[in-house]
C-alpha cells in the first residue's frame, strides 16, 4: 500500500457581510484582491461574486491539510475583516438569496449562466471536494465502482445546507437537492471501465451535449486534469475538523479500493439502484436517515454502516495511520451535523419568540463561529 496516498481539498466558502449576516451582492474588487494575494496560487474564484474557493496544494498526510486549511481559514478571515467581511463554510447560506447575487466576470462562469439559465442563477452552494490520486497503471472507472456505494455515507455526516431562500427545505442538504436541477449531476451513469466511460464522454461532445469532460459535474468523478478520483457530492462544512474527517475516509477508501485484485468488480446495476435511493435517504434525513445496504434484507443505522465500514477499512486505515478517523466520524454522528445545528439553533431562537429573519441571523452567527473557531486540525497520522 502506498502510505503516502496524495490528495488535495478544495473548499467553497461564501462571504457574508459582518453587519448584516447577508451575502453582499457584490463584493467590492479590493476586498477579493486581498483573498486572492492571501492564498496566492490557491485561490480560486467562483460563480458568484460572494463566493470564493480556496484549492488546495497536494498533500500526502492529513497532518498537512490540516495545517495548511486552517491556515487559509486565518489569511482569508485577516483579508476580509477590514471591509466588514467575514465568511462561511456551509452547503448553502441561510441568509443567501440567489436573486441578489452578481455573476464573476469570467467567460467560463458567464457561459455557464447563459448555457443553463435559472438553473445556474439558483446555484448558490458550496462543497467539499476531496480529490484522492489513483496510480496511473488502474483503471479510475472500476476503482470509482468500488467506492460509490459508501457515497452517500459521507453525504450524510456532511450535511450543512438545511436553510434554502430564506426557509427551512425540509432536507439536511438541500444542496444536493438543487444539485439535481444540473445535468450530470448526482450518481454516475453505470460504466464497466475506462474505456465506456471514456466512449460516453465522446459521444457527449460529438453531439455537442458537452464542451469537455468536466462538464460532468457527478457526485464522484474522474478528474479531467488530475490524475484523481474526485469527491463532490459532500456539503461544505463549517468545522474543519469535520472537513478532515470526511477528507481522510474518501482517502482511505480509495486507498483500499486500489488494493483490490479486481476494484469495482460487485458493482451492477442493483448497486446503482440502492445507491439512488440512499443518496435521497442521505439528503433528506441526513445521519437519521435509514439505510440499505446490498446484501442485507434489513435497513441500517448511520452508525451500524459506519462500524461495518470500520471492520472492512480498519486495516486500511491503519497503515495510512489514520485509524482514528472512525472515532472522529462517530464524534459527528454523536454531536449532530451542521445542518442539526442549524436548525437547534433557528427553533431555540423561535421559541423564544424571535422572528424567522432574526432566528436566521443567530444561525449565520452560530456559522460564522464555527467556520472560524478551531482552527487546529484534530485527527493527526499515528506512529507506525
Amino acid at each position: 500500500m502506498n502510505c503516502q496516498l496524495r490528495f488535495g481539498i478544495e473548499e467553497e466558502y461564501f462571504i457574508t457581510d459582518l453587519a448584516t449576516r447577508q451575502m453582499p451582492g457584490n463584493v467590492p474588487c479590493p476586498a477579493i484582491e486581498r483573498c486572492r494575494r492571501a492564498l496566492g496560487v490557491f485561490f480560486a474564484y467562483e460563480m458568484f461574486q460572494g463566493q470564493i474557493e480556496v484549492a488546495s496544494p497536494v498533500f500526502t498526510s492529513i497532518t498537512q491539510a490540516g495545517d495548511y486549511l486552517a491556515h487559509a481559514r486565518r489569511s482569508l478571515r485577516y483579508a476580509l475583516e477590514s471591509f466588514g467581511l467575514g465568511f462561511i463554510s456551509a452547503g448553502s447560506h441561510p441568509l443567501g438569496d440567489w436573486r441578489t447575487q452578481g455573476a464573476t466576470d469570467q467567460d467560463h462562469f458567464l457561459q455557464l449562466f447563459e448555457n443553463y439559465k435559472s438553473v445556474a442563477r439558483r446555484s448558490l452552494l458550496s462543497g467539499l471536494h476531496v480529490h484522492v490520486e489513483v496510480p496511473e497503471h488502474l483503471d479510475r472507472i472500476q476503482v470509482m465502482n468500488e467506492v460509490l456505494p459508501w457515497t452517500s455515507l459521507l453525504l450524510a455526516l456532511s450535511c450543512s445546507s438545511p436553510f434554502w431562500d430564506g426557509f427551512d427545505s425540509g432536507f439536511l442538504s438541500y444542496r444536493q437537492t438543487a444539485c439535481d436541477e444540473w445535468p450530470r449531476m448526482g450518481i454516475p451513469e453505470f460504466f464497466e471501465d475506462q474505456i465506456a466511460y471514456e466512449a460516453y464522454i465522446v459521444f457527449l461532445m460529438s453531439t455537442g451535449s458537452i464542451k469537455q469532460p468536466s462538464d460532468c459535474w457527478w457526485g464522484i468523478r474522474p478528474s479531467a486534469k488530475y490524475p484523481t478520483l474526485e469527491l463532490r457530492m459532500t456539503d461544505a462544512c463549517p468545522r474543519l475538523d469535520d472537513a478532515l474527517s470526511i477528507a481522510s475516509l474518501f482517502r482511505v477508501m480509495i486507498a483500499h479500493a486500489i488494493d483490490q485484485p479486481r476494484p469495482g468488480s460487485s458493482y451492477s446495476q442493483k448497486s446503482r439502484w440502492i445507491l439512488i435511493e440512499n443518496r435521497w435517504r442521505a439528503k433528506r434525513f441526513g445521519i437519521d436517515a435509514a439505510f440499505l445496504i446490498e446484501g442485507y434484507n434489513r435497513l441500517l443505522t448511520i452508525e451500524q454502516w459506519l462500524l461495518m465500514t470500520e471492520q472492512r477499512l480498519g486495516e486500511t486505515s491503519r497503515a495510512l495511520g489514520v485509524e482514528n478517523v472512525f472515532s472522529q466520524l462517530r464524534r459527528i454522528i454523536r454531536d449532530g451535523t451542521s445542518a442539526e445545528r442549524q436548525r437547534h439553533v433557528y427553533q431555540e431562537a423561535i421559541d423564544t419568540g424571535v422572528r424567522p429573519h432574526e432566528a436566521l441571523v443567530q444561525v449565520v452567527n452560530q456559522l460564522l463561529m464555527e467556520t472560524e473557531a478551531g482552527l487546529l486540525p484534530v485527527i493527526h497520522e499515528c506512529t507506525i
